[in-house]
């Protein structure tokens, strides 16, 4: 049985490119709407670096998720 999945609106280019260049700051988080931890990264510089490299790989594989949990899968 296939599940229907809800993507998400938001761009996966654009969320990568956000924690590319400015994922540091959780701009990327910012962007999906994940206010909490976009704060978290912005006060850690990205959670030391790591919480940067999986968000990363997470987006690459696209099953980074938004605020209310879709992925983010559309470029």
């Amino acid at each position: 049985m296939v599940k229907n999945e809800v993507y998400s609106s938001k761009s996966r280019l654009v969320t990568l490119l956000l924690c590319l260049f400015l994922g540091i700051l959780g701009s990327h988080r910012f962007y999906v709407g994940k206010i909490g931890t976009g704060i978290f990264y912005l006060f850690t510089l990205g959670f030391g670096g790591v919480g940067i490299f999986i968000d990363l790989i997470l987006i690459i594989f696209g099953s980074f998720t938004d605020k209310s949990g879709s992925f983010v899968k559309e470029w």
